[in-house]
């Protein structure tokens, strides 16, 4: 398939991709479809594919079978071209701390190939949309968290790239940092760049992703917009907390009969959630007379809605690992996450 024949299809297309590294499947045959300009969010547990998945689109490595197609340029057959097309910002910010802000975007632009004085206006252009002029000419490794991150991303885009993927890019930010983050790639979607997006945050999903995947042990398991998904849930979820810890198992026991699923205790932070589907206001009643009746002491008994948090759970069963993680952070205060992708750029084109 030519460019020319994909200009009014799908910004990203992956057909039955694997991958194995030996033993090990981290692909088994994923199918994807992005359309132009909308974000896809890809949600999975460590070791799901995901970050694997992104690297064979981002040309850094080769599929075993299957295809991809990545602004309609095969990943495989036209790397090149792929790699002109697209911008790429890792879980680890891949800058030259020893160099300046301004250095750091000028040199991307020369190793994209733009003549010295357009690679100095566009670093300069990006320094503005990222709020990094004041720091300009200051070595990176001086920067804040925040600001390499900032400073990756805008090196992501000197490029004009008109497909993003990001990998994780708000990890180990501060809550404004990361809010702000948001506004910049809402205002990028805004301007027609297409983006995939990892990310450790459901509520950074539920808040940027047009469509959400979720990949796990190399599958896609579920795919929708956030509400398709919670939907899958279904229902209401009924949620409260349990004073006194020695007393969470009989509170399980108590409300398992009157839910549509197993209850589920956060061992973080004491949270007994269950689905109890279409039931609503009667399972609330039921539950506060079966726990009264036990004698046992709740805090902020109530229904809500379903969260991705909720679906995520009810997909992979992953949020309940032995050490009550899955990829280092809690899950809902439960964390799904993408493996380390380490320094690897597709921000230079060839």
């Amino acid at each position: 398939m030519s460019q020319s024949e994909t200009t009014s299809g799908p910004a990203i297309l992956v057909e039955g991709l694997t991958k194995s590294f030996g033993d090990v499947r981290a692909l088994r045959g994923i199918d994807l479809s992005v359309p132009q300009g909308t974000v896809l969010g890809v949600l999975g547990p460590n070791g799901a594919g995901k970050t694997t998945a992104v690297r064979i689109l981002t040309t850094l490595l080769l599929p075993d079978a299957g295809r991809a197609l990545v602004d309609g340029y095969d990943v495989v057959r036209e790397a090149a071209a792929v790699r002109r097309s697209i911008g790429l910002a890792g879980q680890s910010a891949a800058i030259q701390e020893e160099l300046t802000g301004r250095e750091n975007l000028e040199l991307i632009g020369r190793l994209y190939h733009l003549s010295k004085s357009y690679a100095r206006s566009r670093a300069a252009e990006l320094l503005e949309q990222f709020d990094l002029v004041d720091a300009a000419d200051r070595p990176a490794k001086g920067f804040s968290g925040g600001m390499q991150r900032r400073l990756d991303l805008a090196a992501s885009l000197v490029g004009h790239p008109k497909v993003l993927f990001l990998d994780e890019p708000t990890t180990g930010l501060d809550p404004r940092s990361r809010l702000g983050m948001w506004a910049i790639i809402r205002s990028l979607v805004a301007g027609g760049t297409t983006l995939l997006l990892t990310t450790q945050y459901l509520d950074e999903a539920d808040e940027l992703a047009d469509e959400i995947v979720v990949i796990d042990h190399g599958l896609v398991i579920a795919a929708g917009t956030s509400e398709q998904l919670k939907d899958r849930v279904g229902g209401d979820v009924l949620e409260f907390t349990v004073p006194d810890p020695t007393r969470c198992s009989d509170a399980v026991t108590a409300i398992s009969k009157i839910g549509e699923s197993e209850p589920h205790v956060d061992r973080e932070t004491g949270v007994i959630s269950m689905g109890v589907g279409s039931r609503g206001s009667d399972a609330l009643i039921e539950a506060v007379r079966i726990l009264d009746g036990a004698a046992i002491e709740t805090r902020g008994l109530a229904l809500r809605r379903p969260s991705l948090d909720d679906v995520f759970l009810a997909l992979t069963g992953h949020a309940a690992e032995e050490d009550g993680q899955v990829d280092g952070r809690r899950l809902g205060r439960r964390r799904v996450g993408g493996q380390q992708g380490g320094k690897d750029t597709a921000k230079a084109a060839s």
